[in-house]
């Protein structure tokens, strides 16, 4: 019987990205694009009230009459809510999010209402795709009239690669649950779920040092490499006060500059690895740079050159690289 159904919501699905075709965001509710029906809930309601009715008829009851009409019209108004819940309602949301293997990817949905009536209980609803077990990922909310609410949705990612989303659903059986109103948005979203950090090899620069100078290298941007004479204009800063103390000439110290010397992962440097191992060696690496590394770090895989950087947004395309690799284009 599930699987039926399943299949029945993406038969509804296909049917809908035709005729209304993928949307610009932000899309503004209108009226065409919502659609409603009784839940299981106002079935069982309908059905009474047909048999109030009859009841009514049949022993000429004027009173069971009179309620079976006044709910009747009850039914009718809380339907025109239940449609007018979603009408006019403005939703966006950001199309591309990143995310690691095992966590969660997190769309953030932002609902506004420009209306001068509250929107109450709207569901946000997102699911994986038809052709395989569907996974449903909801949250609601309340939006106050002239006010906006934000949606996060969290939606388990378990596998390295990139996954879409054609579509996500906003749902409400406002105000009594008789009815079901909703409307689906046609907005591709990505998920970049790059290779969970993991492996045990050092980074390629330390593991080409060795002893005392590999442990200096890794301590931040500079390195003391020695001591030379004085001349007029250097910064006292790196005078060699101890030297000078001890009666010797005036010196000054002498450091390279390992900041400015980047740091490549490099693919072929992990001979020996499968190409998942790799890819959750170079997530590590990439990790490791910018936790406790100052240098900046460019990545090298195949079909893919990183120029060397540092900060958020350049991890993150690091990332994505690592995510998309192997992942054939849309």
């Amino acid at each position: 019987m599930r699987s039926l159904r399943d299949t029945a919501i993406a038969r509804i699905r296909i049917w809908y990205a035709r005729r209304h075709g993928v949307d610009d965001l932000p899309v503004k509710i209108e009226r065409r694009r919502i659609y409603i029906v009784p839940s299981r809930f106002g079935l069982m309601l309908t059905s009474l009230l047909i048999a109030m009715l009859i009841a009514g008829l049949n022993y000429s009851s004027n009173l069971g009459l009179a309620f079976a009409f006044f709910m009747t019209s009850t039914v009718l108004v809380a339907m025109h809510h239940c449609h007018r819940n979603l009408l006019g309602l403005t939703v966006d949301v950001k199309l591309e999010v990143d995310a690691l293997a095992g966590s969660d990817a997190v769309f953030f949905f932002m609902l506004r209402n420009e209306s001068a009536v509250d929107r109450c209980d709207v569901e946000v609803r997102l699911s994986t795709a038809s052709d395989s077990p569907r996974k449903l990922v909801q949250a609601t909310r309340s939006v106050a009239i002239g006010g906006y609410e934000e949606v996060m949705l969290a939606v388990p990612v378990m596998n390295r690669g990139v996954s879409r989303f054609s579509q996500f659903e906003l749902r409400t059986t406002y105000p009594f649950g008789w009815f079901r109103a909703w409307t689906y948005v046609q907005a591709p979203l990505t998920a970049y779920v790059a290779p969970s950090p993991a492996g045990n090899r050092p980074l390629p620069a330390v593991a080409a040092a060795s002893g005392e100078s590999a442990r200096s290298e890794s301590r931040g941007e500079e390195d003391f490499a020695g001591l030379r004479s004085y001349t007029p204009g250097v910064p006292l800063k790196h005078m060699a006060w101890k030297t000078l103390a001890r009666g010797g000439e005036a010196s000054v110290r002498v450091y390279s500059d390992l900041g400015a010397r980047p740091e490549w992962l490099d693919w072929s440097s992990l001979d020996g690895l499968d190409t998942e191992t790799r890819l959750s060696q170079l997530s590590r690496w990439i990790a490791e740079c910018e936790s406790g590394h100052q240098r900046p770090y460019g990545l090298r895989i195949p079909g893919v050159d990183i120029p060397p950087g540092r900060g958020p947004a350049h991890r993150w395309r690091c990332l994505r690289a690592l995510a998309c690799h192997g992942t054939p284009p849309t």
